[in-house]
């Protein structure tokens, strides 16, 4: 089963919403912190994600973003972080 790298962030405004939205990507991630999740996901992954998400979201208050990382070979490091030694992990900076 063929994934894709994405990366979803959120922004829920209501607390308890917020706790729902987190639970449900959290599921999913490989990795991330606070609004923002790395996931390798399949075709119905993503379905079942979006679905579950937009059952816990108000989509006239929250946004949800989900962004396909598909070219990682250009990584750019600011400040004193170091280029990436792990060609598995994606890093953002």
């Amino acid at each position: 089963m063929a994934r894709t790298l994405y990366l979803i962030a959120y922004d829920v405004r209501n607390p308890k919403r917020l706790r729902r939205v987190h639970k449900v990507l959290k599921e999913f991630a490989t990795g991330g912190q606070k609004s923002a999740f790395e996931c390798y996901l399949s075709d119905a992954e993503r379905n079942e994600l979006l679905s579950r998400v937009r059952d816990q979201m108000d989509e006239t208050q929250d946004a949800l973003l989900i962004v396909a990382l598909k070219d990682r070979t250009n990584v750019i490091v600011k400040g004193i972080a170091v280029a990436p030694s792990n060609e598995t992990l994606t890093y953002l900076g």
